[in-house]
């Protein structure tokens, strides 16, 4: 049956349903056929979505994108620290999503923005957005079931001695507050690997360099674990972090692997550190060259 079929190519029940009332259709042979239609060998079947619409609050705009990577389903871009991913209150304009619309607007192409891997503000680094909603649906599904690799590199404070660690614990949201979030025994479970890279310091403030590779996406989560663990990241002053290196938290999302949602390969994408963490790095190895920085290891 058709239905069947299309449910094993996982087309969502909720994409039937617009696909039902919101003029898209499902054709067999080019015959417009419904999902209780039997198929046969050979049978040719052609799925139209209906045309997305922008949600509200999303106006496009006009400015820099900076783009890895592109195709038919995806796109995967660089978002600087200061720039949201979505309007929000606090930014309604001049959001990565903003920009996105524009560009697609440009393109004549008929779908709204969907984010898939959301970047906080104030974090810089990769973006992965679908171009579709039925690409947006198979990614989720990917993240829920065998997840999306995200790698982070984060400068935190002190010297963070053991070389590994895994921090296992819940997330929920703070008392009190709707924004800020800490590690409670009835929070969503996450999990954060964390790998020491180097330890550094500079103007006698001393920083560790840290990978994080992140097993579950809680908000805040990064933020929220480091913080727990006693070493919240340079910056962040919502979690206790010292602001006199850095005035964003410093944190950058160096690279995402999955699978392609169509071709099913495998991919990987990296990006660089922001200029404004290499720069940290930078003084500080100078420092250390010219011994004026005790104890610095990589």
């Amino acid at each position: 049956m058709l239905r069947d079929f299309l449910k094993k190519k996982e087309i969502s029940k909720r994409a039937l349903t617009t696909i039902k009332y919101d003029g898209g259709s499902i054709k067999v042979n080019e015959v417009e056929r419904t999902v209780r239609w039997m198929l046969e060998p050979g049978d040719s079947v052609m799925i139209e979505f209906p045309l997305e619409v922008l949600g509200d609050g999303l106006t496009p705009e006009y400015g820099k994108i900076a783009i890895i990577e592109e195709d038919d389903s995806l796109l995967i871009v660089e978002k600087p620290a200061g720039q949201g991913t979505i309007p929000s209150r606090n930014q309604p304009n001049g959001t990565l999503a903003n920009f996105i619309a524009g560009k697609f607007a440009n393109e004549n192409h008929p779908a709204t923005v969907h984010v898939v891997t959301r970047l906080d503000t104030d974090t810089s680094g990769i973006v992965c957005i679908a171009k579709n909603r039925h690409i947006h649906h198979l990614l989720s599904q990917q993240m829920q079931q065998t997840g999306v690799g995200r790698r982070y590199v984060a400068f935190v404070s002190g010297w963070i001695h053991v070389e590994t660690q895994m921090i296992e614990q819940p997330i929920g949201r703070k008392e009190g507050s709707i924004i800020e979030r800490v590690v409670r025994t009835d929070g969503q479970y996450a999990r954060t690997d964390v790998t020491v890279l180097e330890r550094v310091e500079l103007n006698g403030k001393h920083f560790t360099v840290v990978e994080l590779q992140l097993y579950t996406g809680r908000t805040h989560q990064i933020r929220v674990h480091m913080a727990h663990i006693g070493h919240p990241l340079l910056g962040d002053d919502l979690y206790g972090g010292p602001c006199e290196l850095i005035r964003r938290q410093a944190l950058h999302c160096t690279s995402i692997e999955f699978q392609h949602p169509v071709s099913h390969e495998h991919l990987t994408f990296k990006s660089d550190l922001a200029d404004d963490l290499q720069a940290l790095l930078t003084a500080s190895r100078r420092l250390q060259e010219a011994g004026n920085s005790v104890n610095f290891s990589g």
